[in-house]
């Protein structure tokens, strides 16, 4: 067994744990391969969110025995810590690794210290985090993605997370300053993610928060960018988005997870806040960043939802400032109380839901593109394009290096790109 392939399900927590495993499979003399199908040993590392979330895992197992019959499949993440045996029964599948053993892969796949196909532990057990080397967070060329947290202490009434991630734990201060120093010497943009980012800092005998951490992570390494992922409501506190607002190294991109616009509904998902406290942040980050990007995940059809209190959520959504929303469509997850409700929403009626609020969602993200045109954006270049400050994919009329900030003049946009009318000097 000499290449390996991994392959990422889900969310950016679960990319950095596939980046920090391929690092250490190449540290055990493996090889990667450029390509599933030609890989020796393919590791899928899985999410668990949605129920269409386990189907493409499924469908990716069935399709790599087609494709690579030679292979050897390891099924890791978030769905084989929820269902180990449920996976361990699909032809084809030699390991199934619990995200409670991730961190021993290599040793498995390429020693004798392990033996059965199946190893899955009490999750709740692990109280500190687990981090991989520094070089290992990348996993993107040009937006290294640096998982700063882990674990989740909420207990949303939907979400099976918690019961796969465990509890809340941070990466530590010092450890955050020297990944991001490693990172920004080769990177102009960094991305901190986790499971419950805004939960950074917050286990028992700590009294640092997240601003504060942004705030040191400005003042004692030289990066050129941060950019937050997603970040619970309440924990967008006025010190973070006053931070956000004031530096010009901290992306213009506020995404705040807002479920329903109906209180009664986020009483039924046990969410920590209620609309109106929820708008308030959403309003005042709009105050003190005009031209920022503002983001939220949106749930539709959850059980007991009435054609009021979907009606809430769309009007709510259309009073708010939002640039883009990601809309889901609500799946039983086994084990959580939202699925052992008797008032599940017909399916029909949750994607016909979910189609309106996707349509809103688009014509809001048009009209931030057309207010952006004739505008000059900060931009960090990619492989074939660049991604702005506040969030918008820009096609540029001339190539760029990747990993360059430049600011950038709109001339336009088609479809859901911006178009560059002239590039103006390179800053960082």
């Amino acid at each position: 067994m000499n290449k390996f392939f991994v392959q990422n399900f889900g969310c950016r927590a679960t990319q950095a744990d596939g980046s920090a495993l391929e690092t250490l499979l190449a540290r055990r003399g493996l090889e990667p391969a450029r390509e599933r199908a030609e890989a020796d040993l393919v590791v899928l590392n899985t999410c668990t969110v949605t129920a269409a979330a386990d189907e493409d895992v499924r469908h990716t197992i069935r399709r790599l025995r087609r494709e690579n019959p030679g292979a050897r499949i390891l099924v890791t993440g978030c769905y084989a810590q929820r269902a180990p045996a449920e996976l361990a029964a699909l032809p084809g599948v030699e390991w199934v690794v619990g995200n409670s053993h991730k961190a021993a892969i290599p040793e498995m796949v390429t020693g004798a210290e392990y033996h059965g196909n199946v190893q899955v532990g009490d999750i709740f057990a692990q109280h500190e985090f687990l981090s991989a080397p520094v070089e290992d967070s990348a996993g993107d060329r040009t937006r290294p993605n640096l998982k700063i947290q882990d674990g989740c202490n909420h207990r949303c009434s939907f979400c099976i997370i918690p019961s796969v991630r465990g509890r809340s734990r941070s990466m530590p201060l010092a450890q955050v300053v020297e990944q991001v120093r490693v990172l920004s010497a080769r990177y102009r943009e960094i991305v901190l993610s986790g499971i419950n980012l805004g939960r950074w800092g917050r286990e028992p005998g700590s009294a640092l928060r997240l601003h504060e951490l942004v705030r040191i992570l400005l003042e004692d390494t030289d990066v050129a960018r941060l950019r937050l992922s997603s970040v619970e409501p309440m924990d967008f506190s006025n010190e973070l988005l006053r931070l956000m607002a004031d530096s010009p190294r901290i992306a213009r991109h506020v995404h705040a997870p807002l479920q329903s616009g109906s209180d009664a509904v986020l009483r039924r998902m046990r969410r920590k806040y209620r609309v109106r406290h929820y708008a308030e942040r959403v309003r005042r980050a709009r105050e003190w960043m005009p031209d920022a990007a503002i983001g939220a995940d949106v749930m539709v059809g959850f059980p007991g939802e009435t054609g009021e209190e979907f009606g809430d959520t769309r009007r709510l959504i259309e009073e708010l400032p939002f640039t883009y929303l990601h809309v889901f469509t609500y799946s039983e997850r086994p084990g959580t109380p939202a699925a052992e409700r008797s008032d599940q929403v017909p399916m029909p009626v949750r994607k016909e839901r979910n189609r309106v609020l996707r349509e809103l969602a688009a014509a809001k993200h048009r009209r931030f593109l057309e207010q952006m045109v004739g505008r000059t954006l900060s931009v960090v270049t990619l492989e074939g394009g660049a991604l702005s400050s506040n969030y918008l994919k820009v096609m540029l009329t001339v190539p760029r290096p990747a990993n360059r900030i430049l600011d950038v003049r709109i001339g336009g946009f088609a479809g859901d790109h911006l178009r560059e009318a002239a590039s103006l000097a390179v800053l960082a």
